[in-house]
């Protein structure tokens, strides 16, 4: 399947929406053993691929007419389920579109269907889904990441050209380089997050899966911008110069990557090789407070997830479950949330509860200003910096029981969202096994673009 729509073929007639989206749906029905999709919209997918053909012949072709674009199931498309892979919202149907949803669709994508995630975006290998893990498209036997699997999946797969995500400590990222596609979790208030259920508000954005910098240089162009709906958009996107020809590129130094598998580190000195063939010049920089990453994200992720998950309490949103000692909301929450979103829950509340605020919340916020600072002085002198998007390539389904070592595969990643800074997963290479490496580019707050641009020159 090609992922970048050949406006000429369509134009010419020598292929059309209609027969992409066509094979959209049949490799969807093919691999249905990769759990993938928790709802596919054939019947409206068909209608509106139909009527991209119609603009087509007319000459009036949106900007992203005929793209098939999948959507991860925590973000709200009318006419099809929002669950959030949870048994708290089984059977919910959202009464709008969230903006970005919008926002391609009057462009001209088509919505094929809602994509399997880790439940409530809460995981790294999208196993906690109430509806089944979702497989690695190269080994079944595999997790693809998460929280985003499905979508990282369905793009690697060829079900789709692009497909969103969201992204709170890596969620697009990781799912991205474990499956060898592009993965943007974009400057924090870039992309609205209106129709996004919320896991951590503060951390949070809606990014794109991609198998081209191309397809997602078109995506970020009419998904991005302010939005009266999200308070927390950006207003004032300042206009950064591009990046130059001979950007200054920090690295870290490879005594960093302790704990990182030998074939990642040798791949990440080979990422910083090409990034210097292109011209980059690149100095490695000691990034400090870097043991605060991990730490730090899930106490603010989990006290935020504790306070936006406290609506699903079976009286005002979600499951029902009726109780003979008459506690609705216990029974109810005790049967419709999995036991990872039931962990951090509990973590949050702890971390926000009287006594103990200070010691935790209080002081990761802290914790928070640090990195946010250690980035500003790096960003001061360097136009980016290169890392790797995760210490291992994919691991075995089941592999990983212990909660600790799953949150330390977001090692790499949580500190973009901590900070609020755009970063970028580019798929280089492969291990011996033959399982995809994503290496990582983050940059200064508002610098997507250039990030974008400077990922293109290692394409190829």
């Amino acid at each position: 399947m090609t992922y970048s729509i050949d406006r000429s073929a369509f134009a010419g007639g020598t292929s059309s929406a209609s027969e992409r989206c066509a094979e959209s749906l049949s490799v969807i029905q093919r691999r249905a053993d990769l759990g993938v999709f928790l709802h596919v919209d054939d019947e409206g997918a068909r209608a509106a691929a139909a009527e991209s053909d119609e603009r087509f012949a007319a000459g009036l072709a949106r900007p992203l007419e005929g793209l098939i674009v999948a959507v991860k199931d925590n973000i709200s498309v009318t006419g099809q389920p929002l669950t959030c892979a949870s048994r708290m919202l089984e059977g919910f149907q959202p009464l709008y579109n969230a903006t970005v949803v919008e926002r391609l669709s009057d462009a001209g994508a088509i919505v094929i269907g809602k994509t399997n995630m880790d439940e409530f975006a809460m995981g790294s290998s999208n196993e906690t889904s109430a509806y089944g893990p979702v497989r690695h498209a190269s080994d079944a036997e595999r997790v693809p990441g998460g929280s985003s699997g499905g979508s990282a999946v369905a793009v690697a797969a060829g079900m789709c050209h692009v497909a969103l995500g969201s992204d709170t400590g890596g969620s697009i990222r990781q799912p991205a380089a474990f499956c060898g596609v592009y993965g943007l979790k974009p400057t924090y208030g870039r992309v609205s997050r209106h129709g996004l259920v919320a896991f951590a508000s503060s951390l949070d954005q809606i990014g794109i899966f991609s198998r081209s910098v191309a397809d997602m240089q078109q995506v970020f162009e009419v998904i991005a911008g302010t939005d009266p709906m999200d308070s927390t958009s950006a207003r004032d996107v300042p206009s950064l110069p591009e990046m130059p020809a001979q950007p200054r590129i920090a690295a870290l130094p490879l005594k960093q990557l302790d704990g990182c598998a030998p074939e990642i580190i040798t791949a990440y000195t080979s990422y910083l090789e090409k990034l210097a063939s292109t011209g980059a010049v690149i100095e490695d920089v000691e990034l400090p407070h870097s043991q605060l990453w991990i730490p730090t994200y899930f106490i603010l992720a989990t006290a935020e997830a504790s306070s936006n998950l406290a609506r699903f309490d079976g009286v005002r949103y979600g499951l029902r479950v009726d109780a003979e000692d008459g506690d609705i909301t216990t029974a109810s929450r005790t049967a419709g949330f999995g036991a990872e979103v039931q962990r951090r829950i509990m973590l949050g509340t702890f971390a926000l509860s009287k006594g103990y605020g200070e010691a935790y919340y209080t002081k990761a916020q802290q914790a928070r200003m640090l990195i946010r600072q250690s980035y500003d002085r790096v960003f001061e002198t360097y136009d980016a910096f290169a890392l790797p998007t995760t210490p291992t390539t994919a691991f075995r389904l089941g592999e990983k029981s212990d909660p600790v070592s799953m949150w330390l595969s977001d090692y790499f990643t949580v500190s973009a969202n901590i900070a609020g800074i755009p970063a970028l997963s580019v798929p280089f290479g492969r291990d011996d096994k033959g399982l995809p490496i994503g290496m990582q580019l983050q940059g200064p707050m508002f610098s997507d673009e250039r990030l974008m641009t400077l990922a293109a020159r290692l394409e190829g």
